[in-house]
């Protein structure tokens, strides 16, 4: 065993002690060199253990506590919506979830990534290596990569705004400006929609400077009714009025109908047509189809009470034709 500890590194390999003296010796030096630093090797062992168990049990309750508090918004909204059953029907439960975990998830990524990174850099500055040169190093990479990739930085920053802010949601209409659609999914750099046509748009989210969500809240149905000047607008009203009545009665209508259709009155009165609006608050999204329908019931109850409607090319065709007549006959006259 002396001979192991006193054995010194020769171009010819290990060399046997040339006697005990020697060999206790240097198990001295040796003894006495582990004694002497034995308590710094403890103490900075001591220490990793100490802040790896604390990064460990900070990291677990903090991303406890996340949990815990979406959990809990979620019961408060839950039990506020069942209270109001026109905003339960405006926030559904799957969108609800959705964006609570999207949340959560970025939050606790984000306090993992500073606690574990805190501890590490501790850690390696306990072990005596000088962090000078790596958070330079660091930060030139994070510079360069900054300008690198700030379009990437840009998005992602967006992405968790329109998240933490709820600007809309899967399964929201959407107008985009450029293009609209339903919402397929949010991402923190891209957000899919589902266009008219059946196509998939993929639309970067910090290219995305105004956005329209036709899906919150409720929409307006408004349109014109355009009758001849002659007709009688009292019997006009009272078939408008008679087809809202009835059509806010008959299923699924008496859903998506959230207000009795309004006849708002004239919007425009010309020597051969009157204008009346009519307009009904619906539900979100359905209000082309609200109008539609609108249009195909009133055509048929003014028809029924023979109610001539007209359009306006026809009108425009009627004022050209009777600007001609107007226009007096002039003969080239001769002269003499």
């Amino acid at each position: 065993m002396y001979w192991l500890l006193s054995a010194s590194p020769s171009p010819d390999g290990p060399q046997p002690p040339k006697s005990l003296e020697d060999a206790q010796d240097s198990a001295g030096e040796a003894a006495g060199w582990v004694q002497e630093h034995w308590s710094d090797w403890l103490a900075t062992g001591l220490r990793i253990v100490f802040v790896c168990a604390v990064a460990i049990v900070l990291r677990y309750l903090i991303r406890r506590a996340i949990t815990q508090l979406i959990t809990r918004m979620n019961r408060r909204a839950e039990i506020a919506d069942s209270g109001n059953a026109l905003r339960g029907l405006l926030v559904s439960g799957e969108r609800r979830r959705q964006r609570s975990q999207a949340i959560g998830s970025i939050l606790r990524s984000v306090a993992s990534f500073v606690i574990m990174g805190t501890a590490a850099m501790t850690v390696l500055s306990g072990l005596g290596i000088n962090l000078a040169p790596l958070l330079a190093s660091a930060g030139v990479a994070g510079v360069a990569l900054g300008f690198g990739a700030r379009d990437l930085v840009k998005d992602i920053l967006a992405g968790m705004f329109m998240l933490l802010e709820d600007q809309y949601g899967v399964g929201d209409r959407v107008d985009a400006g450029e293009v609209s659609g339903v919402v397929l999914e949010i991402g923190l750099r891209v957000t899919q929609l589902r266009g008219d046509g059946g196509e998939i748009w993929y639309i970067r989210n910090g290219e995305i400077k105004r956005i329209g969500n036709l899906s919150q809240g409720w929409s307006m149905a408004s349109l014109e009714v355009r009758v001849r000047a002659d007709e009688d607008l009292d019997e006009v009203r009272a078939a408008i009025e008679a087809v809202g009545e009835e059509m806010g009665k008959e299923s699924p209508w008496d859903e998506i109908l959230w207000e009795p259709v309004q006849l708002l009155g004239l919007d425009e009165v010309t020597l051969d047509s009157a204008v009346l609006r009519v307009s009904v608050k619906t539900m979100p999204d359905k209000n082309l189809a609200v109008e539609r329908e609108l249009r195909w019931r009133i055509k048929k109850a003014l028809d029924a009470r023979g109610i001539r409607l007209v359009d306006e090319p026809s009108l425009a065709l009627q004022s050209s034709v009777q600007s001609v007549r107007s226009v007096p006959s002039q003969s080239p006259s001769l002269e003499k």
